[in-house]
């Protein structure tokens, strides 16, 4: 089994990178995870006339870095250099059909994605097949949708003996990243001006206050308006 990286970039493109997408090659392809800039990275490093073959596309959630490049995949499809090739089957979370239809409904055609792929629906913890390859759908916490998939080899001798490959979401490695990316937070007493405090008296503002006998000021002295007319 040999695992591709097409793109692993945040919701936030990388520089020159794509969002999610993993190609799968063993008893088939299986492209886990469509988001923007996948097809033309696997149009430019994984195809023989232009456009990339794939048996399955298993699509994990519907946040759009993880499946927005159907969309063009359906018009390449339709009326450019992907007309030559099989439908694909297309794996969906519970309910991806409706969700797919209704984009269809208002930004395209009701059926546009039924024309181009094979639409089915997977169950979370019950495995499936697609491209010869067995799939389990596993929850994250992860905006409460469906995360991650554990695919094996689907059955017979060949199977036999391989640990399952584990892939997980990013959620874990952006919460890292966003982390590291946070200025360090000064401990005041609120939030904004209302936490700033004064700066303590400096000893020669101590001194001084002493011999004169009044308290000394903590922090900046007051402009009055008399002092503005001087």
């Amino acid at each position: 089994m040999k695992l591709t990286v097409v793109g692993c970039s945040p919701a936030w493109p990388n520089p020159g990178g794509a969002q999610s997408g993993y190609l799968l090659e063993g008893p088939g392809r299986l492209l886990l995870d469509c988001g923007p800039g996948v097809l033309a990275r696997l149009r430019s490093t994984d195809s023989k006339n232009g456009w990339p073959h794939v048996d399955a596309i298993a699509i994990t959630h519907f946040h759009l870095d993880h499946w927005g490049d159907l969309v063009p995949w359906v018009w390449g499809t339709m009326w450019g250099l992907g007309r030559d090739y099989e439908k694909p089957v297309l794996w969906l979370p519970p309910g991806g059909r409706e969700e797919l239809a209704a984009f269809g409904t208002r930004f395209g055609t009701p059926d546009m994605f039924v024309r181009v792929f094979e639409p089915m629906e997977y169950e979370e913890g019950e495995p499936f097949e697609a491209a010869g390859l067995e799939l389990t759908a596993l929850r994250l916490p992860h905006a409460r949708l469906l995360g991650r998939f554990r695919p094996q080899r689907a059955t017979g001798e060949a199977g036999r003996g391989r640990r399952p490959l584990h892939l997980r979401g990013h959620a874990r490695a952006r919460r890292a990243r966003r982390r590291a990316a946070r200025p360090p937070l000064r401990r005041g007493g609120g939030q904004g001006l209302r936490g700033l405090r004064r700066a303590p008296p400096s000893a020669h503002a101590q001194a001084a206050g002493a011999q004169s006998g009044r308290r000394p000021r903590a922090g900046p002295r007051r402009t009055r308006a008399r002092d503005l007319n001087r």
